[in-house]
């Protein structure tokens, strides 16, 4: 290669490598092989715990005694935390994953303490203001829904979103249907 030819490279690759960038911030394709099927069958998808962005934890508290009956820890597929702080929206597409534990309560040091004990299942959602599976009874007010029995997690024992999963959400309707004031990576 001539010093010419070398220079002209050199400078196209520098210019390449220096111009600006645009960041997007959609999130992966609506149809993950590992969450959802054709017929919009969500799963829980294998590795969420080292792939996907953690997003909190909620305390359920117990009924009568100190401390937690339940654990909820929630994590979200990667670049949704980017995403929602952007538009302060999930993008189509995007997947959260909340674990259920039983937890069990103790005097520590610290106080009263509950952690996490048990793993009682998985709670999956899946955004879609689309409307992409309309005769699946687990798809609707713009997101899939299905809970996951620990030790199952191909297999949802949710019927009907409606009648499964709706009530809880309930008082999260305005913010689409997510708990967001529980999530600190989504303050911005």
């Amino acid at each position: 290669m001539t010093i010419t030819r070398f220079a002209i490279f050199a400078s196209t690759l520098l210019a390449t490598a220096a111009a600006p960038t645009t960041q997007s911030f959609a999130a992966p394709a609506h149809r993950s092989p590992a969450a959802v099927d054709a017929e919009g069958n969500l799963h829980v998808p294998p590795d969420y715990r080292a792939d996907y962005e953690f997003l909190g934890t909620w305390a359920v508290a117990a009924d009568k005694d100190a401390g937690s009956k339940q654990m909820h820890d929630v994590y979200a597929m990667p670049g949704s935390i980017a995403a929602f702080r952007k538009t302060g929206k999930f993008p189509d597409g995007t997947l959260l994953v909340k674990e259920v534990y039983e937890s069990v309560t103790a005097s520590m040091t610290t106080g009263t303490v509950s952690h996490a004990q048990t793993l009682k299942g998985w709670f999956v959602m899946m955004k879609d203001s689309k409307n992409s599976h309309p005769s699946n009874n687990l798809w609707g007010d713009g997101w899939g829904w299905s809970w996951f029995d620990a030790g199952s997690p191909q297999k949802t024992t949710s019927t009907n979103y409606k009648k499964d999963c709706l009530s809880c959400h309930v008082p999260a309707q305005a913010s689409d249907w997510i708990y967001t004031n529980g999530y600190p990576p989504l303050k911005k």
